[in-house]
């Protein structure tokens, strides 16, 4: 048996390896799904229309898309890890501005400098898991998005009963108490979590030098418009399912529904740190958990109170599921010296899907003045998510393992 080969970093415990990188995953997550708890404050005091609304949600997943990959470049001339800390001071200081920002634009401006720094993050942190747990690379992944589903859940299911009463019912405040968890990582990665001994490249080889990517491989858009159709599904129904709620009179129930939805991902989460390596490169989780957001949305437009928090519930949940199982992919099926270029391309087409499509769902509320059409283009994006899947998954079952893998 082979060692892995070396990546320029010591060999880091378990707990060193692990806890920065599910922060991190937290962090990644935990300023842009606190938002959706308080847009109906945010609406009302900045006096948004329902296309702005859209904007909002959007900056953050347009950033992700500009920025991936000069994420990649960073990363390969810098190194993960140092990039992953500029990453996490970024989020920090532009989410704490938020709080501060006295008109749309002012809060538009900071939310895409938050989302920026949440873009040269996303590309590092598979870099790190297959620098850090070469030898549980599912394992690794499933931790770091299961702290993506923590920071995912914590805004939604905190803010409305437990946050905005602490702070006076103030929106501002309740973004600026959001902020602390990217603070927490930001003194792991500073303080436990493994260095970079040497330039990347040196370390790496030739292939950590290259950052572009390979626009040409079918795998890397395969993955992308997976993962694509995952995010501007779920943006979308965070963004807009508050005001839909509201516009029915059932504004009672946005609390519930943004909980069941981003709990069940937490749980989700859990479920698949036992299940997640057995499932990968299985084409069954795509066909079944690809079809479930599709139900869940027809709960909530047709049914009332109950049906909306089941629907929302088996929306987060599936939802959850293929978000993991995609997004471990770029570590299974790259060389260890190619997985930051890889996560950079995915990212960039992917989280441009994620911008467009919340933007068209606000777009078709405004010009037809149906809440309901906000739903039309999340129908349409979760069927692409079910048949790409299904692809995706064929074509991981057919690709060799990397060679890391395989000497194991």
């Amino acid at each position: 048996m082979q060692s892995p080969p070396s990546t320029g970093t010591s060999a880091p415990s378990l707990l060193t390896a692990l806890a920065p990188l599910w922060f991190a995953g937290v962090s990644a997550r935990i300023t842009i799904l606190a938002v959706p708890p308080v847009i109906p404050l945010i609406h009302g005091d900045l006096h948004m229309t329902e296309t702005q609304v859209g904007l909002l949600m959007s900056f953050p997943v347009l950033m992700f898309a500009l920025a991936a990959i000069p994420g990649s470049l960073l990363i390969a001339r810098t190194g993960a890890s140092r990039i992953a800390i500029a990453g996490l001071l970024i989020i920090a200081c532009a989410s704490a501005a938020r709080a501060a920002a006295s008109n749309i634009w002012l809060l538009y401006a900071a939310t895409a400098l938050m989302g920026a720094g949440i873009a040269i993050l996303q590309p590092a942190l598979p870099t790190l898991v297959r620098n850090w747990a070469s030898e549980r690379v599912g394992f690794g992944s499933a931790v770091s998005t299961n702290g993506m589903m923590v920071g995912a859940m914590a805004g939604p299911v905190l803010t409305i009963p437990f946050i905005l009463p602490a702070v006076g019912q103030s929106w501002r405040m309740a973004l600026l108490v959001w902020t602390a968890p990217v603070v927490v990582a930001a003194l792991l990665f500073l303080t436990i979590a493994p260095r970079d001994r040497q330039n990347p490249g040196d370390a790496m080889g030739t292939g950590a030098r290259r950052w572009w990517p390979d626009w040409k491989n079918p795998l890397l858009w395969l993955l992308a418009l997976t993962l694509g159709s995952n995010n501007a599904f779920y943006f979308a129904i965070n963004a807009f399912l508050p005001d839909y709620l509201n516009s029915r009179g059932e504004g009672a129930l946005i609390g519930a529904a943004l909980g069941g939805m981003n709990g069940m991902q937490l749980i989700a989460s859990f479920v698949l740190l036992v299940t997640a390596e057995r499932m990968q490169r299985q084409t069954w989780p795509y066909l079944v958990f690809g079809v479930l957001p599709l139900a869940g949305v027809l709960a909530i437009i047709f049914g009332s109170a109950v049906w909306i928090v089941a629907g929302a519930t088996v929306v987060g949940f599936s939802l959850a599921v293929t978000f993991v199982m995609t997004f471990a992919l770029p570590p299974l099926l790259s060389p260890p010296d190619q997985v930051h270029r890889m996560a950079g391309g995915m990212f960039t087409i992917s989280y441009t899907i994620g911008v467009i499509v919340p933007v068209l769902c606000g777009a078709l509320w405004d010009l037809t003045g149906l809440p309901w059409m906000v739903f039309l283009p999340i129908g349409v994006i979760g069927v692409a998510l079910t048949a790409l899947g299904y692809f995706l998954s064929m074509r991981a079952a057919s690709t060799k393992p990397t060679s890391a893998q395989g000497d194991r």
